[in-house]
């Protein structure tokens, strides 16, 4: 069996040498293909792989149609927006994520961006403070859970609104659960954004939701860009003077939001909340253990496609 990881952006090298010993010690094959620049490339590499290891790479129709021997696709992170899940399913692969494996490292991200933020982006002047402020969380997964436990520390005061988690879990926590997101959006001043990219959410994020938050607002987003609609948020920082936008996501309208809110918004210039040695390592091995488990015993656990 081969076990192709391809990666645009590589993992570590830590990682990758426990992606290996994962992988050969259950007598598979394991062929890397790093920082590769052309799609031809990857269409070149996975025609006789049996397993693919991916972070943020796409696998679509034209790639599963290239990989004839094609088994099994798992993406090292929570999110698989950029596996088609449909042609996956046609084509029989089975399509895992490795949820958990990263959270840690986006929700420090997000905290410290939000202490950036606050700190007028450390530009030497006068500043406000994160504690007792209103965070509020929306969507309480593992990344959510992860951000709740960081921000306590800080003493914020922690709303979360997730439609799929029952209040229970959310208020066993610690953690002061609403009855929906215009809920969260009125009273926390500062937000931080953790929902998927889906049919429903592509856009959601618009000015009506948004033009409620509390005075001297703050979104926080290290999810996806698509989940902000753009052109709203816009205007609404042009109504609102006080509203910051800090994005782990470069917006396709980046250099408009920098030009238009100096002081009051800022991107990464590449998507980096799972860019840490610890969950390079973590989503690596634990994608390396599920291709083990499914090849050798069938192990669906992860699966995301039908």
């Amino acid at each position: 069996m081969k076990v192709l990881v391809a990666t645009e952006k590589p993992f570590a090298k830590v990682a990758v040498d426990g992606i290996r010993k994962e992988i050969e010690a259950a007598g598979y094959e394991l062929v890397l293909l790093e920082k590769y620049t052309d799609k031809a490339q990857l269409l070149d590499a996975v025609k006789d792989a049996n397993a693919i290891i991916i972070r943020s790479d796409i696998v679509d129709a034209e790639v599963l149609d290239a990989a004839k021997e094609l088994k099994i696709v798992v993406r090292a992170g929570a999110g698989y927006d950029n596996v088609d899940l449909a042609a996956a399913t046609a084509h029989n692969v089975c399509v895992m994520n490795t949820p958990g494996q990263n959270s840690n490292a986006v929700a420090e991200l997000a905290l410290g961006m939000m202490v950036y933020a606050v700190r007028n982006f450390y530009s030497g002047t006068s500043g406000t403070e994160l504690m007792g402020k209103k965070l509020g969380i929306h969507a309480y997964g593992n990344v959510g859970r992860n951000v709740a436990r960081v921000a306590k520390g800080f003493g914020m005061e922690v709303y979360a609104y997730d439609a799929f988690c029952p209040k229970e879990v959310i208020e066993k926590d610690g953690v002061k659960a609403v009855g929906s997101a215009e809920e969260l959006y009125k009273t926390c001043q500062v937000v931080s954004l953790h929902i998927p990219a889906t049919a429903e959410t592509k856009n959601s994020i618009n000015y009506a939701l948004l033009k409620d938050m509390p005075k001297g607002a703050m979104l926080v987003n290290t999810a996806r860009k698509e989940v902000i609609n753009e052109a709203e948020l816009i205007k609404l920082m042009e109504d609102r003077a006080d509203f910051k936008y800090i994005t782990d996501i470069m917006p396709a309208a980046n250099a408009e939001f920098a030009e238009k809110f100096a002081g009051r918004y800022f991107s990464t210039p590449k998507k980096m909340g799972a860019q840490t040695a610890e969950a390079n390592i973590n989503a690596g091995i634990a994608a390396a253990q599920q291709i083990v488990g499914f090849l050798k015993d069938g192990c669906e656990k992860f699966r995301v496609n039908k």
